[in-house]
């Protein structure tokens, strides 16, 4: 039996299935940032201690740090944790302690490793001088709004809450890699979460900037845990979940620096991404390459051998997909060029959606690293 028959109905299946994701992003999306901006501002809860994991220098390092030096929380300390003299970022962290002399400061400077995750090493480096229950976690490279402290711990108030987690947009340092860097954290992992959220989905949980009791931590199995994992923020979320506790999303985003100057950088990157969210979630992995909009609208147009349903629900994907990225908030001229790379970028990830199908090969900052078979456990 021949199976061009099935080629049409296939190619109208892609067609409703990406035009419907394509939709769902954009309302999901939006609805999340008007949410946001209606949340009014909590009071200030406990004191808190940031610490802030450090390896090497980056464009805009001295401006994200700083931008934790200046939360209007009333009682914070902040730890940045290095594991050597030599470290590029100790000049910034110095500089930093020397512009705020009244903030409570520290830096910590210890060589020692901890399993092969070096950002957790830090952690668990870190942790004994933190002087307060609640903590925040935040990567070097993220820049925080000065209200992060008070929404994000806000919700560890209620003893049912373990992680705290936001969402971050991508801030391009570079030319077209980091811009394609920058879409694929807002047009893909932004608008996904929102879409999970809206269907009910809560297991998530973004090392960008988590925030959580040291109770919790300890509950969860403590860092220690995490040390022989690349997904040491979602397993740490899921840790905390099996302890019995609950994850909030909190209205509150951040945004990260896109740095990649070369494809080669960019690819290792988001593979590192991808193949990190396979082995968490083989089954709706499979078919995430839905949400690539572009290039599965034109094969399922072609498939479908056009016609008058297969043109609108293909123009119905591709109109909300440059919608999604016509961000009212980005300068015109940006939208503009964002709008034109929309293409590339959704084949870019197709792409790599299908690369990260197979191996748990990944590099993390230049080093080459395996994603662990098997899960961290709490301890008994």
């Amino acid at each position: 039996m021949s199976v061009l028959p099935i080629l049409p109905t296939l190619g109208h299946a892609l067609l409703l299935a990406t035009a419907a994701y394509a939709v769902l992003a954009l309302a999901t999306r939006q609805q999340w940032r008007r949410r946001a901006t209606t949340i009014p501002q909590p009071p200030a809860g406990a004191p808190v201690s940031v610490l802030k994991p450090l390896a090497g220098s980056e464009p805009r390092l001295y401006e994200n740090l700083r931008s934790f030096c200046l939360q209007d929380h009333p009682q914070f300390q902040v730890l940045f944790g290095l594991h050597a003299a030599s470290d590029a970022a100790l000049a910034v962290v110095t500089r930093l302690a020397r512009e705020f002399p009244a903030l409570d400061i520290g830096i910590v400077i210890d060589e020692r490793s901890h399993g092969i995750n070096l950002k957790v090493a830090n952690l668990i480096n870190l942790l004994p001088h933190a002087r307060h229950d609640w903590l925040l976690l935040a990567d070097s490279d993220i820049d925080a709004p000065p209200d992060l402290l008070r929404r994000a711990t806000a919700p560890l108030a209620d003893p049912g809450v373990g992680v705290v987690t936001c969402l971050y947009g991508g801030h391009p340092v570079g030319g077209l890699w980091s811009r394609l860097g920058s879409q694929f954290i807002d047009d893909w992992f932004a608008a996904a979460v929102c879409v999970g959220r809206a269907f009910g989905a809560h297991r998530h949980s973004f090392g960008a900037t988590l925030a959580l009791r040291r109770e919790v931590l300890v509950a969860s199995g403590g860092f220690e845990a995490l040390s022989r994992h690349v997904a040491d923020d979602w397993w740490l979320g899921e840790l905390s979940r099996r302890a019995g506790f609950r994850t909030v999303l909190s209205e509150c985003e951040v945004t990260t620096d896109v740095i990649e100057v070369r494809f080669a950088d960019l690819a290792a990157r988001e593979l590192r991404w991808l193949r990190s969210i396979r082995r968490i979630e083989p089954l709706g992995y499979a078919f995430t390459f839905i949400c690539f909009t572009t290039p599965v609208a034109a094969a399922g147009w072609l498939l479908a051998g056009g016609g008058a349903a297969a043109t609108a629900l293909a123009l119905t994907a591709l109109a909300a997909r440059l919608m999604l990225r016509f961000d009212g908030r980005r300068p015109p001229a940006t939208r503009l060029v964002g709008a034109l790379l929309v293409p590339l970028r959704d084949s870019l990830s197709l792409l790599l959606w299908a690369l990260a199908l197979a191996g748990n090969g990944v590099h993390w900052r230049g080093r080459p690293m395996k994603i662990a078979p098997t899960a961290p456990r709490l301890r008994s």
